[in-house]
């Protein structure tokens, strides 16, 4: 599996297949609106401007998958860095309120997610071996220009542009720095050109000659993307188990409850079981049993059944408590047998 493969399949979500055409359109028609906004606005356009930027780069990751939002915010952390350490403190390039405006740092995170969706979407990657060879021919003619032909020299271009075929060669996703190529190269040109911002003609220690812009700009997104494959999985693992502790706190704080009832109480019928005792000492007849929960009854309670129990059978009772039980019981079945000396002994009468 190649690394456009990996990238399509291991970062994209449920998608249709047009759906990474209209990211990539949507910032190339956004970006270069704010642009032109910023060319002639103020401080507080400026912030609005940063406003909407970031709503429409939050509104854009809602359809991605988890590792392309946390690449996402690695590149927003790193290319912030790099603005305000280039742009605010070295001033390698400064922009026209000599401040970084307010939607330059949501502005990379568009940018980079842009040649993302280009990269991963089915044109680029059927044409993908055409895209790169013109990428290779295309940046190193523009390389050539500004370090031969070019008013101002561009060796820091030249440079970008050496990273770029680095990339190309052994990057995950060559396809990613083709559409970082195109989106960059258009960007650069388009904001300097406004007067958005403005190069430098040399590095702060007047050894590296600067164009306006640098033809290669677009090697630097190479780093951008290394630094997001590298840093989005340890974010990611660090906000599981981040999440993971606070659900468990959560749970540990949450009092206990007390519900009431909320059905009216149903009198159903307890399921027959084995044999079982009662729940309390009862005088149970010979010949009865216990075969449900409650003690043998009599047939005339009633209570809790709607049919009337079956009479025992025992004629009598079994005197338990006499230590002479046996005797007792023997002595009343002898009384009780009809004599048969009543039918022999006495002689029938003659009428």
């Amino acid at each position: 599996m190649t690394g456009t493969d990996t990238l399509a399949s291991a970062q994209t979500v449920s998608r249709g297949p047009r759906a990474d055409l209209r990211v990539a359109a949507t910032v190339l028609v956004w970006v270069p609106a704010v642009l032109l906004v910023d060319a002639r606005a103020g401080l507080g356009i400026q912030w609005l401007l940063g406003g909407g930027t970031w709503l429409l780069l939050l509104a854009l990751l809602r359809q991605e998958a988890p590792t392309v939002r946390a690449q996402v915010a690695v590149v927003v952390v790193f290319a912030t860095t790099v603005e305000y350490t280039f742009a605010g403190l070295l001033e390698v390039y400064v922009y026209r309120l000599d401040n970084v405006p307010a939607y330059v740092p949501p502005g990379h995170g568009l940018v980079y997610l842009c040649a993302l969706a280009l990269g991963r979407s089915d044109a680029f990657r059927a044409w993908a071996r055409p895209l790169v060879v013109a990428t290779v021919a295309l940046g190193g003619a523009y390389a050539a220009y500004g370090v031969v032909l070019a008013d101002r020299v561009d060796v820091l271009g030249a440079f970008w542009f050496g990273c770029l075929l680095f990339f190309l060669r052994y990057g995950r996703s060559p396809l990613l720095y083709v559409g970082a190529f195109v989106v960059v190269t258009y960007l650069e040109l388009l904001g300097t050109a406004l007067g958005v911002w403005t190069w430098q003609p040399r590095d702060p220690t007047g050894l590296v000659a600067i164009g306006n812009p640098p033809s290669g700009a677009a090697g630097g997104y190479g780093w951008f993307d290394l630094a997001a494959v590298l840093a989005a999985p340890a974010i990611l693992r660090c906000y599981g188990q981040l999440r993971g502790r606070l659900d468990v706190g959560v749970r540990g704080r949450k009092p206990a409850k007390t519900a009431s009832c909320s059905r009216p109480l149903v009198d159903t019928a307890l399921p027959p079981v084995g044999p079982g005792s009662p729940s309390r000492s009862v005088k149970v007849p010979p010949a009865s049993s216990t075969m449900t929960h409650s003690a043998a009854r009599s047939h005339s309670d009633t209570s809790g059944s709607a049919a009337a129990s079956i009479a025992p059978s025992a004629t009598s009772t079994w005197d338990q408590k006499s230590p002479y039980a046996l005797v007792r019981q023997q002595e009343r079945v002898r009384s009780r047998k009809p004599s048969r000396r009543s039918c022999f002994s006495q002689p029938s009468r003659l009428e």
